[in-house]
């Protein structure tokens, strides 16, 4: 078997996860992309309102996909692409989160996917500031050129994993996690007729904050409330991104420091209220995007994570929609 998958992109209309209005797809055979696919869609009705701010990141809008087929329609063609491969994506939580709501609310079934998340194996691999999808892809020797296109992203992707897969000496995936210790993730095959809804799904049926819009504060001057920090979670997934990292908040977030706080402890975290040798992530507010790490656009926290990393410290720097993302709350978080 060779380095075989497909990589996979999403950009989605408003804060729900079950909202995308566009997907890139690449297929690597041998280590080498030899097929992509890109498709614009309308999400599933009920859910297909385009917010201001995933607008401003895509640039897509509701005129752009009207009178294109719905997601549920254009399923069987993605899902007809991806085939039996193992499915990567730069955050794939969020990702395969798109597909599992996106199905969901459109009253489907999904199948099951096998699946590698491109920020895990960059924090393993690499030693980057910041693990964000551009920064990854210039460490691959992959340059990103145009940021939230699905198909760029999802082909930077490929790059990512097939540069990783490289420096481990590893012909396949199942190679690359072997030598790296980690068993691959999977997604249960569903049937929303069934079972269980997600948990963004129920939220998102029920009214409430799924698309992020009640979780959205008015700004507010002064020193934000840290809050409590809370226990991780004993029963979170392993597997999820921030889980046994230490986490720190600077800036003013769209959610409140004690809302973040815990839903970082729900995903396995333990967070902190200062930078110190036990961080590992930075989340940083203020409309941070990872460009700023080198325009100088930061917080005193942020400048000091800077001077730890360079001294040999593993921090990372996360903005908040990369962030919101990961603990699934979408509030103004478009894409991976």
């Amino acid at each position: 078997m060779g380095l075989d998958f497909t990589a996979i992109d999403f950009e989605t209309a408003n804060g729900f996860r079950g909202s995308p209005c566009a997907v890139g797809l690449t297929k690597v055979r041998g280590g080498k992309v030899v097929e992509e696919a890109a498709w614009l869609m309308r999400p599933p009705a009920g859910h297909d309102h385009f917010d201001y701010h995933n607008v401003r990141i895509h640039g897509i809008t509701a005129a752009d996909v009207a009178g294109r087929s719905r997601f549920g329609d254009l399923f069987p063609e993605i899902g007809a692409f991806i085939g039996d491969d193992v499915l990567a994506a730069h955050n794939a939580a969020f990702d395969l989160g798109v597909i599992r709501s996106a199905l969901e609310v459109s009253g489907l079934p999904g199948p099951a996917y096998d699946y590698v998340c491109t920020v895990m194996l960059s924090r393993r691999c690499y030693s980057l500031v910041s693990n964000s999808l551009p920064f990854a892809a210039e460490e691959a020797g992959v340059p990103l050129l145009r940021h939230h296109d699905a198909a760029e992203d999802a082909r930077a992707c490929a790059g990512i994993l097939i540069d990783i897969a490289r420096r481990n000496g590893a012909n396949s995936l199942a190679e690359l996690y072997l030598s790296l210790g980690l068993v691959m993730p999977r997604q249960h095959a569903f049937d929303p007729a069934v079972d269980q809804l997600s948990k963004q799904s129920l939220t998102a049926l029920a009214g409430g904050s799924g698309n992020g819009a009640a979780l959205v504060r008015p700004f507010q001057s002064g020193w934000p409330d840290e809050g409590l920090n809370p226990e991780p979670n004993p029963d979170a997934e392993p597997g999820h991104p921030l889980y046994g990292q230490t986490v720190v908040f600077t800036g003013q977030l769209s959610i409140g420091r004690p809302e973040a706080k815990v839903r970082s402890a729900e995903a396995g975290a333990r967070t902190e209220s200062r930078v110190t040798g036990r961080t590992t992530v930075l989340v940083v507010g203020d409309g941070f995007v990872a460009a700023d790490l080198r325009s100088g656009r930061l917080t005193g926290k942020a400048r000091r994570v800077l001077e730890l990393h360079d001294r040999g410290q593993a921090i990372e720097v996360l903005s908040e929609g990369e962030f919101l993302q990961m603990v699934g709350s979408m509030a103004g978080a478009a894409t991976a």
